[in-house]
């Protein structure tokens, strides 16, 4: 169980996360305006996944949250590829990952991720949570990955992005039913710092997490910097587990062309960080549009 874990009592001292996978991608050329984002590098250049990855942890990361986000094998299945090439492509997101802690940071952990069902949808979804599935159809669409990557050796679980409070529920429930899990956080989209994003009150979600056994900490991911405090503080209200943030920029975001526009940035993760880590914030790292260069602006706060 979690609460045995050695693992889960590093995750209340300050730990680095990593930065953004599917932007980092770009730049070594992977095409990711698609409905598999991130997840085309698996299929075409493991290689790149294997060098932001190192890039990371060589900025200072502790934790690697796999390049397995809009991997699913619902997904995969639509452009062709087979259920157990699906469940191999999954465990070679999980296998780049330890490969670059072993060559880099053999003292770091590697965090396999799992995404919303809204994230498979493709059309921005995971930031409305605009979608309802039955519990079996939610269960059916998250067992056979989250098995997948406890079978591949992760030492935690990243569930991210995730906006909808009764498919919140119903993963959490899986994930106690689990008999090799690992520490796992749940990481919440957000419409504002009280609110989830389908609508439900923050403090009606993170009271729920709070009292499951399983979760190992609550977070915060893919928002802008100004919505931080403020959420850790609702979390922090709540509950004293671990809390993870790991915010965009404020880029914005279009999920049809599914490509991201640069607004500019009034604040650096230098100057809002120390804020975060009063309020409560123990993992802090970055999601979307986030940067190696963002991660040691990090390492450098945390680890004076």
């Amino acid at each position: 169980m979690p609460t045995t874990n050695p693992i889960t009592a590093s995750l209340h001292t300050p730990l680095v996360l990593d930065g953004a996978m599917g932007t980092e991608l770009e730049q070594y050329g992977v095409k990711t305006n698609d409905a598999l984002w991130s997840a085309n590098a698996l299929l075409t250049d493991p290689e790149a996944i294997y060098q932001v990855h190192a890039r990371y942890f060589q900025a200072g990361a502790d934790i690697a949250i796999t390049d397995t986000y809009q991997a699913n094998v619902a997904a995969f299945a639509r452009v062709g590829i087979s259920h157990s090439q699906a469940l191999q492509l999954i465990r070679r997101g999980v296998q780049l990952a330890q490969q670059a802690r072993a060559d880099v940071n053999p003292r770091g952990f590697v965090a396999g991720c799992v995404g919303p069902y809204g994230a498979y949808l493709a059309n921005g979804a995971e930031y409305t949570g605009d979608y309802q599935l039955s519990a079996a159809e939610y269960a059916a669409f998250h067992t056979e990955k989250v098995q997948t990557l406890l079978s591949a050796g992760v030492d935690l679980l990243s569930v991210d992005t995730m906006p909808n409070f009764f498919e919140i529920q119903v993963l959490t429930q899986l994930l106690a039913q689990q008999p090799n899990l690992v520490p796992t956080w749940i990481s919440l989209s957000i419409r504002d710092p009280q609110t989830l994003s389908d609508g439900t009150p923050l403090t009606t979600v993170v009271q729920w997490l709070d009292a499951q056994d399983v979760v190992s900490g609550i977070g915060v991911n893919c928002t802008d910097f100004a919505q931080i405090l403020p959420a850790i503080q609702t979390i922090r209200a709540q509950s004293e587990k671990p809390i993870v943030v790991y915010p965009n920029p404020g880029d914005h975001y279009d999920p049809h062309t599914k490509t991201w526009t640069p607004v500019p940035h009034a604040l650096t993760f230098a100057e809002v960080v120390p804020s975060w880590l009063a309020a409560g914030a123990t993992i802090i790292g970055g999601c979307c549009r986030t940067t190696p260069a963002d991660i040691a602006q990090i390492t450098t706060l945390l680890k004076k």
